[in-house]
């Protein structure tokens, strides 16, 4: 016997087979904030930055400073290296990132008034990141694997369709060393940076916003990204910090020997 579907029917059918489809290809939560992690991160890089420190009355410090990143070779952990230029209050002031998926990351800071390096341990993740509004662990990058994540809502942002996805501690010890007890971030679905976060504290406050602009693709071959200029505002103390980069390049081919504790002191 011969069936034919009536065409009202099949046109039913190739709809839910494509909605269906659609769902399919949706990353989960895990997925997209994973794939955010790994949205910026290059070989390695070199640039310039400006830190604008501006409190709540509208008040100014400036800092330059020049940076250095490279991955661990074969894995995807960052090595950060950032020296501050200027002013004379932190000239001379360094510090290095180090990564480590399997394990606590690293974090040194050499300051030249004392002439020593000091490691920092895990619970100095929640401190800021030399005086920024941005902490340690803001600037090293959070563990995905750390977070429950859940997509809460699809949205646009700067004109840019996101994946809004709400991020809580696995466990209380994540939560006391990142300060944290929620981040929510818009990641653009198309280079799966974070445009735009919230940060609550641990007691459930909104604690500060972030947000990513002038976005640009800096290793097309690899399909990685860096924002040109990144925000951070504490809504609680009004607080606000503005860290802007020049003359960024990838895969310059930055050695391995700068990523010491020891070359800090140099």
């Amino acid at each position: 016997m011969e069936t034919r579907l009536i065409p009202g029917l099949t046109l039913i059918l190739l709809g839910c087979a494509t909605l269906a489809g659609q769902a399919l290809a949706e990353p989960s939560p895990d997925e997209i904030m994973q794939r955010s992690l790994l949205s910026i991160k290059v070989v390695d890089s070199t640039t310039r930055s400006t830190f604008r420190l501006i409190n709540a009355a509208g008040q100014q410090r400036v800092r330059e400073t020049v940076g250095q990143t490279k991955l661990l070779d074969g894995t995807t952990d960052n090595r950060r290296l950032v020296n501050f230029l200027s002013p004379a209050d932190v000239r001379g002031t360094r510090t290095l990132l180090i990564e480590h998926s399997a394990a606590d990351d690293d974090i040194w800071i050499y300051l030249p008034a004392m002439k020593k390096v000091r490691r920092l341990v895990a619970s100095n993740k929640k401190d800021s990141f030399v005086g920024t509004d941005f902490s340690y662990g803001d600037v090293i990058g959070h563990k995905v694997e750390d977070w429950n994540h859940r997509v809460v809502r699809q949205e646009k942002t700067d004109g840019r369709d996101c994946y809004v996805v709400e991020s809580t501690p696995k466990r209380p010890e994540v939560a006391d060393n990142t300060g944290y007890s929620k981040r929510v971030s818009w990641v653009d679905k198309e280079s799966y940076v974070a445009l735009r976060g919230e940060i609550y504290d641990q007691s459930g406050e909104l604690l500060k916003r972030t947000s990513a602009e002038d976005v640009q693709r800096v290793d097309t071959k690899n399909d990685r990204y860096q924002p040109m200029k990144l925000t951070a505002e504490n809504v609680q103390t009004g607080h606000k910090t503005i860290i802007e980069f020049a003359n960024f390049k990838a895969n310059v081919g930055v050695g391995d020997e700068v990523f010491t504790s020891r070359s800090l002191e140099n």
